[in-house]
């Protein structure tokens, strides 16, 4: 089994909102694709990112989850690129860890 995590920024690279209909097709993508997803979205987390010695960089994110049993890493890659064009990132992480149900 693989845990991916998606973190989706609530704002843009010029900061302003990121439409809330965005969010909601990508909730139903994953439900339809996987059967089921946890979405943190309450209290948006917090990234921070050093861009230089003068300046770090901050995003409120918001994280989807999926747990699925085969890892299609070409599959989530081309999801990755059309998730950057659709929330105007430069960069989108994804991240996929083995996990073992209890």
């Amino acid at each position: 089994m693989h845990l991916v995590q998606i973190l989706l920024p609530t704002h843009d690279n010029a900061q302003e909102p990121l439409p809330r209909e965005e969010y909601g097709r990508v909730r139903e993508e994953l439900t339809e694709r996987f059967g089921g997803l946890t979405v943190y979205t309450r209290a948006p987390a917090e990234g921070l990112w050093r861009i230089n010695d003068n300046y770090t960089s901050r995003d409120d994110i918001v994280i989807f989850e999926v747990l699925i049993a085969e890892l299609d890493p070409i599959w989530w890659r081309n999801y990755r690129h059309d998730l950057e064009k659709r929330f105007r990132q430069e960069a989108i992480l994804i991240r996929a860890q083995q996990t073992q149900l209890l």
